[in-house]
């Protein structure tokens, strides 16, 4: 949807950014502590997330791992947002919740609607308003965006309606974080 963006355009808005200050892992949940190590096998920390989980490919989520989970940790959430986007606030790739404790990885595209064969996660409405992964699509021009992969670890299940926003899933995790993770993919169009 914004590869339609003119490049002209994209470097007009390149001084807007949400700010990495603004996603959950650096505000709602910036006094957490960061127990959790997570991996993905596509892509390395800080590394640009290859086109293939991107808009301009075959639009999969990526794999991810993670490890460290702490005593108590009942059940996990994922969160993935753009701290780069031109919005007020960050953009929202991917909500998914009540991952049990005993998921240590997810396989590639196992974070959309359809899931993986045997595995079907809850998950929450992105910026677009769907459910599941939104591949990374900023605007031309706009330079280099971050993408938060977040993983926390809950001392509850989230009771929560089918299809919850950011806001209704930071609410319910509010309280219940025992440790958190981050890895950081990059992603740019020309």
């Amino acid at each position: 949807m914004l590869e339609k963006i003119p490049a002209g355009l994209g470097q007009a808005l390149s001084g807007l950014r949400a700010g990495l200050g603004k996603t959950a892992y650096h505000s709602d949940f910036a006094d957490v502590p960061e127990t959790l190590a997570l991996t993905s096998a596509a892509f390395a920390d800080g590394a640009p997330i290859p086109a293939r989980y991107t808009a301009d490919g075959a639009k999969t989520a990526p794999p991810l791992a993670w490890s460290g989970l702490p005593a108590g940790t009942v059940r996990i959430a994922i969160l993935a947002e753009d701290a780069d986007s031109p919005t007020p606030r960050p953009l929202v790739h991917l909500i998914a919740w009540n991952l049990a404790p005993t998921t240590h990885n997810l396989a590639e595209g196992a974070l959309t609607a359809a899931g993986v064969p045997g595995f079907r996660p809850d998950l929450g409405r992105n910026s677009f308003l769907t459910d599941g992964w939104l591949p990374p699509d900023p605007p031309a021009g706009h330079g280099a965006h971050r993408y938060l992969f977040q993983v926390y670890a809950l001392d509850r299940a989230l009771d929560l309606p089918p299809s919850p926003g950011r806001g209704a899933v930071v609410d319910a995790m509010r309280g219940h974080v025992l440790g958190k993770g981050c890895l950081t993919g990059s992603y740019e169009r020309g």
